[in-house]
């Protein structure tokens, strides 16, 4: 797994603020935070999260599952950050959180698909069988994962930002209004316009709102 800094080092002052942690979803790419971690530049230091067996990256034979991926993750972070996560991020996003709130300042949820049910919140199904099998070499963490946090969220008392596209399928007005409702200190964000991508599509729209919330 590579945890790198979003590019090179401008020679600017950075702020006081912890760093940001960004994790993928089920792509898997330190790639897709790229945009929105440069507009964050100089205020929060970017570290990209990039998963074993994707990109640059060779493959983990340690990691077999979720735990397994979060427990390598966790090794690599400093010992204070704020969190951002896209989509099946949010499985290793909410364990980080609510297992270890010291660490977690902030907490930056997108496009959440990961660690809650969110079929029975009007969510679209990713898994397809199509989407599979045109990725006969992706590792199956994500694919095969099921854990729901749910009965766990009302514990969890870092402030999260939960960022929900209007035009997202697959994570929809239901599931940011659950987890505003089940976890205290959430407040949520509709993006209008916004896909499951609106973090690559809208980076300047999606930039403004961490930065107002990591503030």
């Amino acid at each position: 797994m590579h945890v790198r800094p979003s590019g090179p080092d401008d020679g600017q002052p950075r702020s006081t603020r912890p760093p940001v942690v960004y994790l993928p979803g089920a792509g898997g790419l330190a790639s897709f935070w790229r945009p929105v971690a440069e507009l964050l530049r100089p205020r929060s230091e970017p570290l990209l999260v990039e998963y074993p067996g994707f990109g640059e990256t060779p493959p983990d034979p340690a990691v077999r599952g979720v735990s397994d991926l979060l427990d390598l993750v966790l090794g690599r972070l400093p010992s204070s950050f704020d969190l951002a996560a896209q989509s099946m991020g949010g499985a290793l996003a909410l364990r980080l959180a609510l297992e270890h709130p010291a660490r977690v300042r902030r907490l930056v949820l997108v496009a959440t698909t990961g660690g809650i049910d969110v079929r029975r919140l009007g969510a679209a199904e990713w898994r397809t069988s199509e989407w599979v099998a045109q990725r006969p070499q992706m590792p199956r963490w994500f694919v095969d994962d099921r854990s729901d946090l749910g009965d766990r969220l009302p514990t969890l008392r870092v402030p999260t930002l939960v960022l929900i596209g209007d035009a997202d399928p697959l994570a929809p007005l239901g599931v940011g209004e659950y987890l505003r409702n089940q976890i205290p200190r959430a407040t949520l964000e509709i993006v209008e316009g916004g896909t499951h991508a609106m973090a690559e599509e809208l980076p300047e729209r999606i930039a403004a709102l961490v930065d107002r919330h990591l503030a």
